[in-house]
């Protein structure tokens, strides 16, 4: 498949960004939040076939120690066939200089990531919006 690539959020349809993080399905996501924090992302990707938004990742990176990969979607006509690993493979090529590569995963998607050379880190720790949804989905331990 050739697939249009984008590494600019000029002209981006986040309405249509937001629905593909939706049928991804990877959540509800607004589009003008999304607006907010791809603009403030230093790297990202937008791919698109036939002019429609099939997939797309962001990192926020400070420029030097570290660079956060997260909001990885693929539209579910596009999974499987390596599209999601070539937007992660873009975006640490993107992040490369950065100390550290940093990436937060779905909760049962730790063995993709795996096989892209990210290892699990024994010392990260977050403050969730909704604690108790965050348990539940796995994300954080009750410790």
């Amino acid at each position: 498949m050739a697939f249009d690539w984008k590494h600019s959020s000029d002209d981006v349809d986040w309405d249509a960004l937001s629905h593909l993080y939706r049928v991804a399905p990877l959540g509800e996501k607004k589009p003008v939040d999304l607006q907010v924090v791809f603009s403030n992302s230093l790297f990202k990707c937008f791919v698109y076939d036939g002019g429609k938004l099939v997939g797309a990742g962001r990192a926020l990176a400070d420029g030097m120690d570290c660079s956060y990969i997260c909001d990885i979607a693929v539209h579910p006509e596009h999974q499987g066939v390596g599209l999601g690993k070539d937007i992660v493979s873009s975006l640490v090529a993107l992040s490369r200089g950065h100390k550290k590569i940093i990436l937060y995963a779905v909760a049962g998607k730790e063995p993709f990531y795996r096989k892209l050379g990210f290892r699990r880190m024994l010392t990260a720790m977050a403050i969730f919006v909704n604690t108790d949804q965050a348990l539940q989905n796995g994300l954080i331990g009750d410790d």
